[in-house]
């Protein structure tokens, strides 16, 4: 058992689904699960397993539907303001309160408000009609009626119905017993401190947290290291209890990869292989008629597994179709190349800016959990199809409500911390706004810009004739967009460091040593342009830097790198340094402006934005970053 497992032939997503269904119908498990009865107080949510009868009339008397008097409306005949109606209490009219049971002789009820109280007798300026003010028997329900059909999700108000119908109890069908394994001898539990090697393991955290989503029950197994007995035995346990297996992790074909060759020793292997990505080794079979789903071990191919096999199956045997997911149509930003034979989920940013929807492609590495927090929905690109142009139109299958998109801002452009501090103060707002920057440095967010793709850019790049900051630039690359330069802030740049600086690094003549590497910033990016700068002033040839060539498109990854060794140091702000612990040989103070189109900038989407800028809150919190001075926010640089 312990020889590498080779894929099966892979099969399409199609046939894969469709060897799932044939094999759940073998064993008679296609359809909704066993039914049980609950009290009202626990059924919320839950699928009616059966029809839901009336079994008492609602209401079951004629009743009072005001406070005020019972009374005959053929006595009322003739009543105006000139020639009011006078009955007499006791003979002709009876008070009574709303929800009281209507008099046997009376077949009306007269509002209090309507009347004019008298010594033993009320007055009426208007004639009623017979059964007005009043609730007759079955005005609601009628007993033996259909209250609800089977397969209903039970809301709220269905309870109150149920019960007001004479039942105290109703037949749902059961939740779905889901048992979550993980497996990995490189995994950790959350709370633990991670060493080189280890993993987090959070799947189950996410696979539990969609069963129950979905309406089933999840069990989180203890995690299960990479030995065929243990996870053989963890398997046959968890079919005793569950309804359905997942087995997270080992479903690909590297050395410490069991689950498929558990499954065949244990029952049925269905499948070994899907052509879809993120997801490509999955794993599908049957153990003692239960499903067992080998789901890949990158978080994004575990979370997409869920959404494409765990939900369908979860609906079916809860009697509920697959909810459809909003979807809509947009401009993808980007091309994409996809591998023929393969459906590709893409995950996207949406934004309408204009007129135009537009899909910025987010991260597609299956590794990258928050491309799939990020994300507001995925886009198909089909088999056989190998992928799409910048500018087609494609389906955006949306995570978000359309609503939501209709209140994103697309902001692309160079990397900033003050960004992410801008989106969590107009996710404050009311009604909340949101921000969706996509780094692709200062001179990507003025090519943005001039296709429409973007609502602002943050740029700071530094011209080196002039010495000054984004002008240049922004007539050089947008001279036919009207746009407004708003400052945001000024930040220090310098080298980011080991702490201790322990290769004495003091200033950009450093980096061309032979013991120093360096992490550069990508192309475009107003760093980049000011290392370029520093360099020229030091009649500096790039090609003396070890590493010159080694990109990263944020602060943060820079600092990354040098903190896990993979670099000496990188040029960054101040506030990345600080971060992660780590030195900074400051340089210089920079100014970083946000390029806004002037068709935007005065509109009510940006207004939310503009009253930032002048927010003393938001100020102090921009000041407390390490590095930053929120001193010139807000103020017009130019408008070009």
């Amino acid at each position: 058992m312990g020889t590498r497992t080779i894929y099966l032939q892979e099969v399409s997503l199609v046939e894969a689904e469709e060897r799932l269904r044939q094999a759940l119908q073998a064993v008679g498990r296609w359809g909704p699960l066993e039914a049980e009865v609950l009290p009202l107080e626990e059924a919320l949510g839950r699928v009616t397993a059966a029809p839901v009868w009336a079994k008492l009339s609602s209401p079951h008397y004629h009743a009072c539907a005001m406070d005020g008097y019972a009374l005959r409306a053929a006595d009322t005949r003739g009543a105006s303001d000139a020639h009011p109606v006078r009955l007499r209490v006791g003979e002709q009219a009876e008070p009574v309160d709303t929800g009281d049971p209507l008099p046997r002789w009376a077949d009306a009820v007269v509002m209090i408000e309507q009347v004019l109280e008298e010594e033993g007798a009320i007055a009426l300026r208007a004639p009623l009609a017979r059964w007005q003010n009043v609730r007759s028997v079955g005005e609601d329900i009628v007993a033996t009626e259909l209250l609800l059909p089977a397969n209903h999700r039970l809301r709220p108000v269905d309870l109150g119905a149920i019960a007001g119908a004479g039942q105290t109890s109703v037949s749902v069908y059961r939740r779905p017993r889901v048992v979550i394994i993980p497996t990995g001898d490189e995994l950790i539990s959350p709370g633990d401190t991670p060493q080189p090697g280890d993993i987090i393991e959070y799947n189950s955290l996410v696979l539990a947290a969609q069963v129950r989503e979905w309406g089933g029950t999840p069990i989180r197994h203890p995690i299960v290291r990479d030995e065929p007995q243990a996870i053989a035995e963890a398997v046959s346990k968890a079919t005793s209890q569950a309804d359905l297996v997942l087995v997270n992790a080992g479903s690909s074909a590297g050395r410490d990869d069991y689950t498929a060759r558990v499954v065949a020793e244990l029952g049925e292997l269905l499948v070994h292989g899907i052509n879809v990505r993120p997801g490509h080794p999955v794993v599908l079979g049957m153990v003692a008629e239960v499903p067992i789903i080998g789901v890949p071990g990158y978080p994004v191919s575990a979370a997409l597994t869920g959404e494409i096999f765990v939900h369908p199956l979860l609906c079916r045997w809860q009697g509920l179709p697959l909810p459809a997911r909003p979807t809509m149509p947009a401009t993808i930003t980007r091309t994409l190349l996809s591998p023929a034979g393969d459906d590709e989920f893409v995950r996207v940013v949406v934004g309408k800016v204009g007129e135009r929807t537009l899909a910025a492609p987010l991260s597609r590495g299956a590794g990258v959990l928050t491309s799939l927090v990020r994300a507001d929905g995925l886009v198909l690109i089909p088999r056989f199809s190998e992928g799409v142009n910048a500018g087609d139109t494609v389906t955006v299958h949306l995570y978000r409500a359309p609503e939501e998109i209709e209140r994103t801002l697309l902001a692309i452009g160079s990397h900033d911390m003050t960004l992410d501090l801008i989106a969590q103060f107009l996710a404050e707002h009311e009604p909340p706004q949101r921000l969706v920057s996509a780094n692709a440095g200062s001179l990507g967010g003025l090519h943005a810009l001039r296709r429409g793709e973007a609502h602002l850019a943050g740029c700071h790049l530094l011209d080196p004739q002039s010495g000054t900051y984004n002008v240049p630039y922004v007539r050089r690359y947008l001279p036919d967009t009207p746009v407004v330069l708003v400052t945001l802030t000024r930040r220090e740049q310098g080298l980011i460091v080991r702490r201790g600086n322990p290769k004495g690094i003091q200033s950009v003549r450093d980096l061309t040593r032979e013991d120093v590497t360096y992490v550069n910033r990508q192309r475009g990016a107003g760093t980049r342009v000011l290392l370029d700068y520093l360099l020229a002033q030091a009649q500096i040839n790039a090609a003396q830097i070890s590493g010159y060539e080694r990109e990263e498109v944020t602060h943060l990854a820079v600092a990354v790198d040098v903190a896990t060794g993979l670099a000496d140091c990188g040029m960054g702000v101040r506030a990345a340094a600080v971060a992660l612990g780590l030195d900074f040989v400051p340089l210089t103070w920079e100014r970083y402006d946000l390029v806004v189109p002037q068709a935007f900038w005065n509109t009510p989407r940006l207004e939310p934005l503009r009253e930032l800028l002048g927010n003393e809150r938001f100020r102090a919190a921009v000041a407390a970053l390490p590095g930053y001075d929120p001193a010139e926010m807000g103020q017009l640089v130019s408008q070009e």
